[in-house]
């Protein structure tokens, strides 16, 4: 009976895919912290950093985003909490 079993749309099977570092891809030594635009990337709806794991980045250049970050929140580039920021 078990084998009987159709169904309308395939069944979605995860592929995993490969995480990269873009800055070590793009080549990018620097972050700059005057570039809201851009650091808005690593940072989630309610102003949280998101995290290495999300975003594929190395260790080294997680820690240079989240000085950029901090950086431009106190100089108000970006805000510090926000309600639905995209």
């Amino acid at each position: 009976m078990a084998e009987d079993i159709r169904y309308l749309t395939p069944i979605n099977i995860e592929i995993k895919k490969d995480k990269y570092c873009r800055f070590k891809k793009s080549g990018i030594k620097h972050i700059d912290h005057k570039d809201p635009e851009f650091l808005l990337k690593f940072i989630n709806e309610q102003g949280k950093l998101l995290p290495r794991r999300i975003t594929g980045t190395s260790l080294k250049f997680q820690r240079k985003v989240a000085v950029a970050v901090k950086r431009a929140r106190q100089l108000a580039l970006l805000p510090f909490v926000a309600d639905q920021l995209k």
